[in-house]
């Protein structure tokens, strides 16, 4: 009795095991791919840096195994490696679609001239980063972006609406000092950040009556005088550098 039952036992282990094979099998592709082949690649995407092409590729190598098989983390992995990518979805779709969603990375600035700030604060590589030149410009240690941003919006609020220019970029160098440029590409050279709001406003209050008798704007300005600040005009206007107290 007892090697019956150890027969039946090893029957239906064997029977199992041959109904569990192919099964297993067509999941990890190792055959029956042929059968179930992912032919169709639907992407939404905004396509304004990534393109179809890249998409394509990156994608084209994890569906040789069939639609069971096809990976969706490996997909997400490889699309996701793409410099503009921010996020993706992935999912499949019966019998033979593979479904994409890309979410790519929006700009807001560039960083340390060839780098890229997203709008979710990450900086990242990207291709012709460098040659964006309508992005602010922003630069400083890596470890201290989040404060070079909010500087950067400091500063732009201290010049709304006044002196007819704007602040394009700020950086921070590695001894602590804080510098803007304009819109005219003038450097305003403020210091320490504590200083910033009232050596800005101390500047722009008097700024009008110094831009009188000159062509054009500033080359230069150092706002860290204790009672006033220097100012250099472009080389053109052969106008020596005045100090200006207040």
């Amino acid at each position: 009795m007892k090697g019956a039952a150890a027969t039946r036992i090893v029957a239906w282990g064997i029977a199992i095991t041959l109904v569990a094979l192919p099964v297993v099998g067509v999941m990890q592709g190792w055959f029956a791919a042929g059968r179930w082949p992912v032919t169709q690649l639907k992407v939404e995407a905004e396509f304004t840096h990534v393109s179809a092409e890249q998409i394509r590729a990156a994608v084209l190598p994890s569906l040789g195994k069939g639609f069971f098989a096809t990976n969706l983390e490996a997909v997400r992995r490889s699309i996701g490696g793409l410099p503009w990518v921010e996020s993706v979805e992935v999912r499949k779709r019966w019998p033979d679609t593979l479904l994409v969603r890309i979410y790519e990375r929006q700009p807001f600035a560039r960083w340390n001239g060839d780098r890229l700030i997203s709008r979710q604060g990450q900086v990242f590589d990207a291709p012709g980063a460098d040659q964006m030149g309508d992005l602010p410009r922003l630069s400083g240690p890596d470890s201290r972006l989040a404060e070079v941003v909010s500087f950067y919006a400091q500063a732009r609020k201290a010049f709304e609406g006044r002196a007819q220019m704007s602040v394009v970029g700020v950086s921070l160098s590695e001894r602590g000092s804080w510098s803007a440029i304009t819109d005219s590409g003038a450097e305003i050279v403020i210091g320490d950040r504590e200083q910033a709001d009232r050596r800005l406003a101390r500047f722009l209050d008097v700024y009008p009556q110094l831009l009188s008798g000159h062509r054009g704007g500033f080359a230069y300005a150092d706002l860290r005088y204790t009672n006033g600040f220097a100012i250099r005009w472009p080389q053109s206007e052969n106008t020596a550098t005045p100090k200006v107290g207040s």
